[in-house]
């Protein structure tokens, strides 16, 4: 990743911005291609959350990325040790959740490993944020596998 991609924190929310508006896309793609009515309306959910995080993206003020950091989140790590799934019409629902938790970690991942680079240091605090934000995405997805999934008997 080149050292000039990151020149402030303007430019690190337009990333981010971005990737907001390509997992939008994804799961909006992935509805039209789902098979159950239940999976499909999950994942229209998911596509408006997408949505309204590219909507807090794009409302980020310089004064909020300077601010105190969001609580720290919980990670339930469900979705850690799972294997990756790979996207297709007839997907289960747990499958879906593994999915897009994984898929939240991979950006909370993405956002941190950023933080930490020297050559962003002027951006830290906005990568720092971005990850709280994936962390607390995954979360959620965790909490509905563990109210979907696993208390079904």
């Amino acid at each position: 990743m080149p050292n000039s991609r990151f020149r402030s924190p303007s430019d690190v929310l337009d990333f981010a911005i971005q990737r907001e508006i390509e997992a939008a896309d994804g799961y909006g793609r992935m509805a039209e291609m789902a098979i159950a009515p239940g999976l499909r309306a999950f994942l229209f959910e998911l596509k408006a959350e997408e949505e309204n995080h590219r909507r807090l993206l794009e409302g980020m003020t310089a004064e909020r990325l300077a601010g105190p950091l969001p609580a720290p989140v919980a990670d339930m790590k469900l979705s850690d040790s799972l294997e990756d799934v790979i996207p297709a019409p007839d997907m289960t629902l747990q499958e879906l959740l593994i999915f897009a938790a994984r898929k939240e970690k991979k950006a909370e991942d993405l956002y941190a490993g950023l933080a930490r680079r020297p050559e962003f240091a002027a951006q830290r605090r906005t990568f720092e944020f971005l990850a709280a934000q994936e962390r607390t995405h995954k979360l959620k997805l965790e909490e509905e596998y563990e109210k979907r999934v696993l208390s079904e008997d």
